[in-house]
């Protein structure tokens, strides 16, 4: 929000619309990066639901560029606008001629992720890892805004550990160098997902960059939680990760919570056993039979923990849908059980 002064002296409070550069937000929410799960699939349901942005799963630069099946798949956006593309790598060379490759696939935004807390990234030093040298990670930043015309983006953590609390001023370093936006997850590397994130610590963040959007992450699973996450931090947005498993309804019903004050309830009955089946479905369209089968299995899993209906599954449910070769039988199964889970309050 913004106060001006009007011809009379009086003060009047107007809507200043956010944006990522010249892209405008559509409202507070963004789906999160998330590696194995915010693949293609999932990013078209979250955006059916109403969330404001969704990400790509983390795409390692130097892969992009050198053609990996997996991170071309992952980097891939049809149906999404606009289309925001996360970025990983340590070599500002690989970062430069991803991002480049990125947007010439048709990326409108590209992310660069200095957050993920994945060991298999750290010791790449990549991720948080680049939280440790400061220095270089601003290069990788640097390479990434001279390759490309669209708006780049930031993501970390807080720091490394509780001893390098540095998310202010790489944030700072970050939006002086060019960056249009900064998301801020309320844990260091060292917490990994443990505990509790700490919105208040990100307000740090708010204070040296005030005039470029800011996205508050960690632990937003529900509407009270947006709402204090956004009071504490003095975030713009919030970012949902770990909250959408088996709800990848929740970023849009956040967001229309924020922007309304209604509360949506879950998805139930019919809505719920053909959103899944659909789910099913793009995963076998998108991974093929073999891969899209197994990549599914979590999210069953997820959809049975949500509805609260894991403990009734028979024994031998989920093994015995995620091993058929019969798509028409897990599609009918699928349908009837979900069909049967009743509407539940949104409070």
């Amino acid at each position: 929000m913004l106060l001006i002064k009007c011809a009379v002296g009086a003060f009047q409070e107007i809507c200043v619309m956010l944006t990522i550069g010249n892209i405008p937000l559509k409202n507070k929410v963004i789906l999160a990066p998330m590696s194995g799960v915010s693949d293609l699939p999932f990013r078209r349901i979250a955006l059916r639901y109403g969330v404001g942005l969704v990400v790509s799963e983390m795409v390692a630069s130097e892969a992009l560029c050198t053609g990996h099946p997996e991170s071309l798949m992952r980097a891939e956006g049809e149906g999404i606008d606009p289309h925001i593309v996360q970025l990983a790598g340590k070599d500002p060379h690989w970062m430069g001629e991803g991002a480049r490759m990125a947007e010439k696939a048709g990326a409108d935004v590209i992310d660069i992720n200095m957050g993920c807390p994945a060991k298999k990234v750290t010791s790449g030093y990549s991720g948080s890892a680049l939280m440790k040298d400061l220095d270089h990670a601003m290069t990788l930043v640097e390479a990434t805004l001279e390759a490309v015309s669209v708006p780049v983006t930031l993501k970390m953590r807080l720091g490394w550990d509780e001893a390098s609390i540095n998310a202010p001023e790489l944030a700072k370093r970050a939006v002086d160098a060019g960056v249009k936006m900064i998301t801020v997850h309320g844990r260091t590397r060292s917490q990994f997902y443990k505990g509790t994130a700490d919105w208040r610590a990100i307000r740090q963040v708010r204070d040296v960059i005030p005039d470029v959007p800011l996205v508050a992450n960690g632990d937003c699973c529900s509407f009270e939680d947006a709402d204090e996450m956004l009071a504490q931090s003095g975030a713009d947005l919030v970012m949902v990760g770990r909250g959408a498993y088996g709800r990848p309804w929740v970023p849009g019903h956040i967001a229309r919570y924020l922007e309304t004050g209604e509360r949506l309830a879950d998805p139930h009955g019919e809505e719920l056993a053909e959103l899944v089946v659909g789910h099913y479905d793009a995963m076998l369209e998108h991974y093929g039979f073999e891969v899209g089968v197994r990549a599914f299995r979590k999210h069953m899993g997820w959809y049975l923990e949500a509805a609260g209906r894991l403990d009734d599954a028979p024994q031998g449910f989920m093994r015995a849908l995620m091993t058929s070769l019969d798509a028409d039988q897990v599609r009918g199964t699928l349908y009837d059980w979900f069909v049967q889970v009743p509407m539940r309050s949104a409070a």
